[in-house]
């Protein structure tokens, strides 16, 4: 296994990247308590041509300032007042591409993610939806800017290959206003937890 490096989010093609990053694992530690799990849905927002993403335009304000920032941190935000989302920023300074990481399927921290959500028991769809991804990882807006690099945010690539076919790819969601652009298929996630090997099962 290898965390990935500030070079992987550099990288120009934000739709080859948000694919690349289904099967990668995302952790966090805060107040030196682990959570973790398998990136299982993304959607990618591409620069300021893109009618649904913050940027469009090139809208700078100062709830999407960091999308601008050179890739490799956090972007989080708080939607409709209640729930933080978070997104990894790509790209060169002033190029705002992100990722909005909107699933992940558990695997580390079970006892801390069951605190931070009140439920009773794990589930592999207990991190499905971008607000539920943010309450099991312990982020707020408070960790906007965060380096996806450090020992507070960071991803890892364990070797676990997708393959096509379990893959799906779609239109994003929620994004309605966006015109055409709410058609684009820039969302994808894996369609089954049948092919996670033992290993990444939750503990």
């Amino acid at each position: 296994m290898s965390r990935l490096q500030k070079s992987y989010f550099l990288q120009h093609d934000v739709l080859a990247l948000t694919r690349n990053l289904l099967g990668k694992y995302v952790f966090t530690l805060k107040e030196g308590q682990l959570a973790g799990g398998i990136i299982s849905e993304v959607e990618a927002y591409k620069g300021t041509a893109d009618r649904a993403s913050h940027a469009y335009g090139g809208r700078r304000t100062r709830r999407n300032e960091m999308m601008y920032h050179e890739g490799g941190v956090a972007y989080v935000y708080l939607c409709y007042g209640m729930h933080h989302l978070l997104n990894f920023v790509t790209n060169e300074e002033d190029i705002p591409d992100a990722v909005l990481i909107r699933g992940i399927i558990p695997t580390h921290g079970e006892e801390l993610m069951l605190r931070r959500t009140g439920k009773g028991r794990m589930s592999r769809d207990m991190g499905s939806g971008p607000g539920k991804v943010s309450k099991l990882l312990g982020l707020t807006v408070a960790d906007n800017g965060c380096p996806l690099t450090g020992d507070m945010i960071w991803i890892e690539d364990r070797g676990l290959q997708i393959p096509d076919d379990q893959i799906a790819v779609t239109p994003r969601i929620g994004v309605g206003y966006a015109g055409e652009d709410a058609l684009l298929p820039y969302r994808f996630l894996i369609k089954t937890g049948n092919i996670f090997p033992k290993s990444a099962s939750t503990r």
